[in-house]
C-alpha cells in the first residue's frame, strides 16, 4: 500500500493511494463495519484506523490489516452513496507523518558523498536530529529564510518505524519497518558549519520536505537496491543507488535500537549521495524559485519549490 496523510475541507486524515484515487481509510472501514451489521462502527473505526499516521502505526498489524480491508471494501462498494474515495487532485496530500516523535539523520553514509566531502569512511554512523518543525509535505514551498545564502539539497531514502524496537539484531530488523518514503534533508551549509555539530543548519523550519507517501515494507523487500536521484530545475544533480550505503537500513536499526527505543512513527533518514551543492565546482546552492525533484525507485517523486521568505 501507499499510505498518505491528506487534508480535505478542513479535515485531516489518512488514506491509501490507488492510482489517482485516495481511499479515506477511516470512513471506508466504518462503512465496512456498518455493512456487516456490527454496532459501534464509529468507535471501532476510530480505534482501528485513527486519522493520525503515528497513531495508526501504533496500532501495528491489526491497524495495517484493517487498512487493507478498508481499501478492498472501498474499491468494490459504495453503500448509501457514502464517499469512500476521493480524487487525488481534489485534496491536499500532506507529509505522510506530520508529528514524528523522532527524526534521526545519518550523515556521511554514501561512499561517493564522503569522497566529495574529503572525509574518511566512518566507523560508526554519524547521527544528528531534526524535529517536527522541519516537516513539510510534497508540493509545499521550501522556505528560504534571510539568515544565509547557502541553502543546499540532500536526496534521502527514509524509513518509518512500525513497531517499538529495542536491541534489535540485523537479522530481524526489517520486521520493524512500516515502510519507506522520500525526504529532502535541506541544509543551511554555513550555519551547519558554525560548530562541529550538524544540528543548527538542519533544524530550521521547513527543512524536511517529506513524502509523497509511505510505501509499506511488504512492497519493498530489499531497501538496499533502489535508484535515487535529484534534479534542480530539470538539471540532474545527484544519482546513486542505495547499494552504496555504508550503513544499511538493517544495520542502522540495530545500532540505533542499542542507543534508544525506536517508536512507531519515528523517521530515519539514511543519508545523501554525492552531488550536493556545497561540494560542486563551482558551488551551486538553491535559489528562490528553484524546483527540487527527488525520485526513488519503487517509491515515487517528491517535488518542492524554493520560496524566499522576508523574515523568519
Amino acid at each position: 500500500m501507499k499510505l498518505v496523510s491528506f487534508a480535505n475541507n478542513g479535515r485531516k486524515s489518512i488514506g491509501a493511494i490507488d492510482g489517482e484515487v485516495v481511499i479515506d481509510l477511516q470512513t471506508a472501514y466504518k462503512a465496512k463495519i456498518e455493512n456487516e451489521g456490527k454496532l459501534f462502527s464509529n468507535q471501532l473505526a476510530e480505534v482501528c484506523l485513527p486519522d493520525n499516521m503515528v497513531e495508526f502505526l501504533q496500532g501495528g498489524k491489526e491497524s495495517m490489516d484493517a487498512a487493507k480491508e478498508a481499501v478492498q471494501f472501498a474499491l468494490k462498494n459504495n453503500p448509501h452513496d457514502i464517499p469512500l474515495t476521493l480524487n487525488k487532485s481534489d485534496i491536499k496530500i500532506c507529509a505522510p507523518i506530520l508529528n514524528p516523535g523522532k527524526i534521526i539523520g545519518v550523515g556521511h553514509n554514501y561512499r561517493d558523498h564522503i569522497v566529495e566531502m574529503g572525509r574518511d569512511l566512518p566507523t560508526y554512523p554519524v547521527l544528528f536530529a531534526k524535529f517536527a518543525n522541519t516537516v513539510i509535505g510534497p508540493e509545499e514551498d521550501i522556505p528560504f529564510y534571510p539568515i544565509s545564502e547557502q541553502l543546499d539539497y540532500e536526496a534521502e531514502l527514509a524509513f518509518v518505524i512500525g513497531k517499538r524496537a529495542r536491541n534489535v539484531p540485523q537479522e530481524t530488523a526489517l520486521d520493524y519497518v512500516a515502510g519507506y518514503t522520500i525526504c529532502n534533508d535541506v541544509t543551511y551549509r554555513d550555519i551547519q558549519r558554525r560548530t562541529t555539530q550538524f544540528f543548527q543548519g538542519k533544524s530550521i523550519d521547513g527543512t524536511a520536505p517529506m513524502g509523497p507517501w509511505i510505501v509499506t515494507s511488504d512492497e519493498i523487500k530489499d531497501p538496499s537496491r533502489l535508484e535515487i536521484s535529484l534534479s534542480v530545475n530539470g538539471e540532474e544533480r545527484q544519482r546513486s543507488n542505495t547499494s552504496n550505503l555504508i550503513f544499511t537500513v538493517q544495520s542502522l536499526i540495530e545500532y540505533l535500537s542499542e542507543l534508544m527505543t525506536l517508536d512507531p512513527g519515528d523517521v530515519i533518514l539514511t543519508g545523501t549521495p554525492g552531488g550536493v551543492g556545497v561540494a560542486r565546482n563551482p558551488q551551486a546552492f538553491l535559489k528562490d524559485g528553484d524546483v527540487v525533484r527527488i525520485e526513488i525507485e519503487k517509491i515515487g517523486v517528491l517535488q518542492n519549490k524554493v520560496k524566499k521568505v522576508a523574515t523568519i
